[in-house]
């Protein structure tokens, strides 16, 4: 009996089939070991030693191997190919010779890079050793990411209080969405004027031109900067007769786009199919480890960690073959097209993405797929055979018009399909930008023709700022920068977001301030560290070690002595020159202009104090230098408007019973006040919830947050009150003592007797809010059960026969599978029950003096996490 090692369960048990009764299939789950969460891990002083960890799930998995190999003639290490698979193929092995599982067996390593039954066959039949120099590059890569997370984060905690991490990847993705923020909020709109005249040739067929030429000379964008200008060319153009003077055309091609690589799809399911990276590789890691067809468990795409667009030669065949059946001999190009990586630091030479078979249409296993595994194995199959498809056709004309004099020059442009080529499968997402190869058919026109002016149409324009990156943007502008690997961008985004250094508006991404403060942090102090050029010459060094270039520890102690000198450096940073540099760094977002002539920075308060950044228990706020004499104070981000400190770090919203309603902005938000204190009673207050915009807010609104919780009405069963409010945990109705949560803070003020009496019914008793179904899964493949997605008051979770598991922090509720709650449910169930321990009997204690309680602290290295 042979033994092979892979990653995941599903894989295990599709190649387990493949291999048959001559092999013993187990699963490592991963990553068996990692670094620990602590100081020493990784000890420059000993020559980048470093210390590994294998946490309890593993060691009983890690037995089961070491008994299996025992047993075993052969161990066939067969994880993922590439350099996170060679590590844990390395880990594994590593282990296994230190618990003497191995004794003198032969260990083969093999790689596949699709899971189909020819494919797998093939790699055992082909085996090779661990690549060592590929191990070589995870254990730099791994040590830099330790060195600088851990090393830079008790830094960030030290001197700027609310930071949560620094990472080497992590903090220069962060600076990207900074420096986006600050073009944004420092660009000024500029104003410029186009004209455009409708027109009609001497046949009477309308089309239209622009004004390019003025007084006989060429139009740039802002020759018209106003409506005056407008006029005037407007004024030249009613005043002449035009004639065409050049008609041009030309014919021009668009190629069809290489097949997917790991950042190419990422895009591509953002812009096409709204899908997170994560969410896209999760779906993709699916596909690849197989899916059951008719009884028979395949791969249905090749591995999807990749920077490669090449494709194999049987792949390009079967492409070629599908697109003659399909559309014909002219759809067919005369050669096979063959790409090249264009990323600079393309790693290992894996194929792109594609279907492991391209006879496998998407309508043929649409029933056996989910809703988003079909839409992206469409996108994947429908990539791939367009990539080897003709190119598109188009005729560009171009018709130049103008008058006797030569004073003014109109211009209309059309392109016209003339051949679909790969248009007719597919066509690339575009991010911000509209396709310029639009179809827009000009009539025809010849020169000397008369044509008749209609109407003059001029049109005002902004200039606008550029926008904010969606994922697909992000991950695109990583990779030309060659920051970081595309295998890697969903989890670092995951973690902007989870670190709430992000939010998403409108699914693109905005810097929260404790992420712009980070950012300030490290571009002020440890500036080249988060050098978009450091970061990606980085990434070219990890490429030469896994070339086999350079020497990894030398990569290290390189690294290693800049950057110690530089944390050692902020040993004696006090936080007064952290404020000051962040002020500066920060003033235009922080302290941005009200009026011209008037310092952003003068408190409004007291009118003599000047505002600037303060550090508190609770992160950064606003104050005044004249501090305690004046306690002005607003929450960062709130630029002195929105709701925040007018006149006297107020905003009055009126009065009612001789009390003024007012907004206030406080160092922990924003909130609502009636009247000022009094007889030394606090007035009453109220903060403003999550889902109400603080500019919303008028004075009936103000007051009737302020007079909560209201009562809804008496319970027809009991006769006692319903009320409706908002705790801690958002909206709610309460009656007597039980309480159910409501969907958005507008429902209390809105909900009815009848409604509320139904919420607090359909809540679990004990529990402070009921649970709402967001998705039902099916049935159980064990006993035919409903598996359901849950809302709870602590998150999302999925629940089976009394069992709830709660999601993974990356997964979208909406797109869990019944594929995934199973095993996420079974390692729940399998959980010891927690319970009161039985008391034991009671002995006679000798009494001992009583102690002074000490607190243990926690080490700072332990709150450190860097995300791969």
């Amino acid at each position: 009996m042979n033994l092979v090692i892979v990653e995941s369960p599903a894989k295990a048990k599709t190649i387990n089939k493949y291999l048959g009764s001559g092999y013993k299939v187990l699963a490592s789950f991963g990553h068996v070991r990692d670094l620990p969460s602590k100081d020493g891990s990784v000890r420059p002083a000993e020559d980048f030693a470093m210390s590994w960890e294998v946490d309890s799930d593993s060691k009983k998995r890690l037995k089961d191997i070491a008994d299996a190999a025992k047993e075993a003639e052969t161990l066939y290490l067969a994880t993922d190919p590439d350099r996170e698979g060679e590590a844990i193929s390395w880990h594994v092995l590593e282990i296994l010779r230190n618990m003497r599982g191995l004794a003198t067996k032969p260990v083969k390593r093999v790689v596949f890079n699709e899971i189909t039954k020819s494919a797998v066959l093939d790699a055992i039949a082909h085996p090779r050793d661990v690549d060592q120099e590929l191990v070589d590059a995870y254990l730099a890569r791994r040590a830099l990411d330790y060195l600088v997370g851990f090393t830079l984060s008790p830094v960030l905690w030290r001197k700027l209080p609310g930071a949560r991490s620094a990472g080497r990847v992590q903090s220069v993705a962060l600076r990207l969405i900074c420096d986006r923020e600050l073009e944004i909020e420092s660009f000024r709109a500029q104003e410029y004027w186009t004209v455009d005249v409708d027109m009609k040739t001497p046949s009477g067929e309308p089309f239209s031109a622009s004004l390019t030429e003025l007084n006989g000379r060429k139009l740039e964008k802002f020759d018209l900067p106003d409506k005056d200008a407008a006029d005037r060319a407007v004024a030249a153009i009613e005043a002449r007769d035009y004639t065409v003077s050049n008609v041009e055309s030309k014919p021009a091609r668009r190629n069809p786009a290489a097949p997917f690589t790991t950042s190419t799809l990422q895009q591509e399911a953002a812009r096409k199919l709204g899908f997170s990276a994560s969410r896209t590789m999760r779906i993709a890691q699916k596909l690849y480890e197989g899916m059951d067809l008719g009884g028979e468990t395949v791969g249905l795409i090749t591995y999807m960690r990749t920077d490669g667009v090449q494709l194999a030669n049987e792949a390009i065949a079967a492409a070629r073959s599908l697109i003659a059946a399909d559309h014909g001999d002219r759809y067919l190009p005369p050669q096979p097209r063959i790409y090249k990586a264009k990323a600079k630091n393309a790693q290992e030479a894996h194929e792109a993405i594609r279907p492991t078979d391209l006879h496998r249409r998407p309508a043929q296993v649409s029933r056996t797929l989910t809703d988003e595994q079909f839409k992206l194995y469409e996108l994947i199959w429908k990539r791939t055979v367009a990539s080897q498809m003709e190119s598109a056709q188009f005729e560009r004309t171009t018709a130049d018009i103008a008058t006797a004099d030569g004073q003014v020059t109109l211009r209309a442009r059309g392109s016209v399909l003339t051949f679909p080529g790969f248009l007719a499968l597919y066509q690339e997402g575009l991010d911000d930008s509209e396709d310029s190869d639009a179809d827009r058919r000009l009539p025809a026109l010849a020169s000397g023709d008369a044509v008749r002016r209609e109407t003059v149409k001029p049109e005002q324009h902004f200039t606008e700022p550029p926008p904010r990156y969606t994922e697909a943007s992000l991950v695109r502008k990583m990779e030309e920068l060659g920051i970081g690997r595309p295998s890697t961008y969903a989890s670092i985004l995951d973690v902007l977001r989870d670190r709430n250094y992000v939010h998403m508006d409108r699914n693109r991404f905005v810097p929260e301030d404790k992420g712009r403060l980070v950012t300030a942090f490290l571009e002020s102090f440890f500036r080249r560290y988060v050098e978009y050029d450091f970061t990606a010459q980085m990434e070219e060094k990890l490429d030469e070690i896994s070339a086999g270039k350079v020497d990894w520890k030398a990569v290290l102690r390189e690294f290693w002595g800049d950057f110690n000198n530089a944390v050692e450096g902020t040993s004696d940073l006090r936080v007064a020159q952290v404020l000051d540099a962040l002020n500066d760094l920060l003033g235009p977002h922080i302290f941005p202009e009200v009026e011209e002539g008037k310092d952003p920075r003068a408190c409004p308060s007291c009118g003599e104090g000047r505002l600037s950044l303060k550090l508190g228990r609770y992160g950064a706020f606003i104050g005044c230098s004249n501090y305690p004499d004046c306690r002005f104070t607003r929450q960062l981000g709130t630029n002195g408007d929105n709701g925040a400190a007018e006149a006297n770090g107020t905003k009055v919203l009126g009065e009612v019973d001789g009390d003024e309603i007012s907004l206030r902005g406080g160092r922990f938000g924003q909130y609502l006040q009636r009247g000022e204190a009094k007889d030394g009673k606090k007035p009453p207050r109220v903060s403003i919830p999550k889902d109400i915009p603080p500019d919303s807010i008028d004075l009936d609104k103000a007051v009737a947050l302020l007079a909560l919780p209201r009562e809804v009405g008496t319970h027809p069963e009991t006769g006692k009150p319903i009320l409706a409010g908002i705790g801690r945990y958002g909206p709610y109705v309460n009656h007597d003592g039980k309480y159910a949560n409501l969907p958005s803070s507008d429902e209390v003020f809105s909900i009815g007797i009848n409604r509320a009496v139904t919420v607090l019914a359909e809540s679990r008793p004990g529990r402070q809010a009921s649970a709402s179904v967001i998705k039902e899964l099916g049935e159980h493949p064990a006993d035919a059960k409903p598996v359901r997605v849950m809302k709870g008051r602590y998150g999302p979770y999925v629940t089976h026969n009394k069992v709830n598991a709660t999601l993974p922090r990356t997964a979208d509720p909406e797109a869990f599978t019944l594929e995934e709650a199973v095993p996420l449910l079974e390692a729940k169930a399998a959980q010891p029950k927690k319970g009161k321990a039985k008391p034991a009997a009671k002995k006679p204690a000798a009494k001992k003096p009583a102690a002074k309680k000490a607190t243990a602290k926690k080490p700072a290295a332990k709150k450190a996490a860097e995300s791969k």
